[in-house]
């Protein structure tokens, strides 16, 4: 049998289609990476003090992207808790810098 007729043997080359992995969602991010912050007293305190946010505007604005976007500011303004959060969370600084212009 030629190989054009073969029916294990198709003329043309088959490709296979992946899917990209969609990115995490931006606000969930933000939830994971405020998670973070608040699991440390002193960090949780710097956050609260230069957010200017008391405990309960932060939990009334939880699904608010201007207090997602704060909790990535705060990350993305100190390299050492963007690196340790990120290191935390299982993902790459880069995806909270990206979450953060995401929410934006």
């Amino acid at each position: 049998m030629p190989r054009s007729t073969h029916p294990y043997c198709p003329r043309k080359a088959l490709t296979i289609i992946r899917e990209k992995a969609s990115a995490p969602d931006a606000a969930a991010i933000a939830l994971q990476a405020l998670g973070w912050v608040l699991s440390d007293g002193p960090r949780a305190e710097r956050f609260l003090s230069l957010t200017g946010l008391t405990p309960e505007e932060l939990r009334a604005g939880l699904g608010e992207p201007a207090v997602q976007g704060a909790v990535l500011d705060f990350l993305a303004n100190h390299e050492a808790d963007l690196v340790n959060a990120a290191f935390a969370l299982d993902i790459s600084p880069a995806a909270i810098i990206a979450a953060r212009k995401d929410l934006a």
